[in-house]
């Protein structure tokens, strides 16, 4: 009888074992996906190495402004970086398009989402988002936004970080490519010279598509704050 309650317990304790393991590989698996529909939210066919658009998204409003043509494809330009849409960033000025943000889906159910993404408003067809790209967009909607206006002052443009605590992040996270003045990529601008928080934070959380930067969504959100008060600080030339 001992014996059997010692295999009953062992199994159990297997079982529980696998169980947490299990769990465990789901959610990196679910933040591997909401990092990556992150990337496909900020320009969905360069994180698939597919064409750009041809012809302007037919709701973005100016058809013949600066951003008509394939920007108008990217869920930033009118939803924003903050996800805010109208109510955020992007409320006035060259990027505003007066279309509502993305906040109210948070929470939502994927499934829901992607029925959004593909009906003829959006026209995120099957040739442009595949299964797995509408999946892993509809995910960021629904699981990865964070509220912006928490770690970035509007009025001053400025993270709500600690630049000093950043460095030492950025100098041990990032400076392996992008080099301690955030000049060593030559064939981008520097760093210091995007200036856009809202975006930084973006980035630094999501990853940068189709590259190698590393996505920091499972880290404290307080050490991509620190990061991209930094970053703001680095040269602009």
């Amino acid at each position: 009888m001992r014996i059997l309650n010692l295999i009953r317990n062992a199994t159990l304790a297997l079982a529980l074992t696998t169980a947490a393991v299990t769990t465990v590989a789901q959610a990196a698996e679910e933040a591997s996906s909401i990092s990556r529909g992150g990337r496909l939210y900020d320009k969905f066919w360069v994180e698939t190495k597919a064409d750009a658009p041809k012809t302007p998204h037919a709701t973005y409003p100016d058809k013949a402004g600066k951003y008509a043509q394939d920007s108008s494809w990217r869920c930033k330009e009118c939803h924003g970086w903050d996800y805010k849409g109208k109510d955020g960033a992007y409320a006035k000025g060259g990027h505003a398009t007066g279309i509502i943000g993305i906040t109210g889906a948070a929470g939502k159910d994927p499934a829901a989402i992607v029925a959004i993404l593909r009906n003829p408003a959006h026209g995120y067809d099957e040739q442009k988002l595949s299964a797995k790209d509408a999946q892993d967009l509809a995910l960021f909607v629904s699981k990865g936004q964070i509220d912006m206006s928490q770690y970035i002052d509007y009025a001053a443009k400025k993270a709500k970080g600690d630049a000093a605590k950043g460095e030492g992040y950025f100098n041990t996270l990032c400076a392996g490519c992008h080099g301690t003045d955030g000049k060593k990529i030559t064939n981008a601008p520097p760093l210091g010279s995007l200036q856009n928080p809202q975006e930084m934070l973006h980035k630094v959380l999501n990853g940068q598509p189709n590259q190698p930067m590393p996505s920091l969504r499972l880290l404290d959100p307080q050490i991509a704050v620190d990061l991209v008060s930094h970053m703001m600080t680095l040269p602009q030339q």
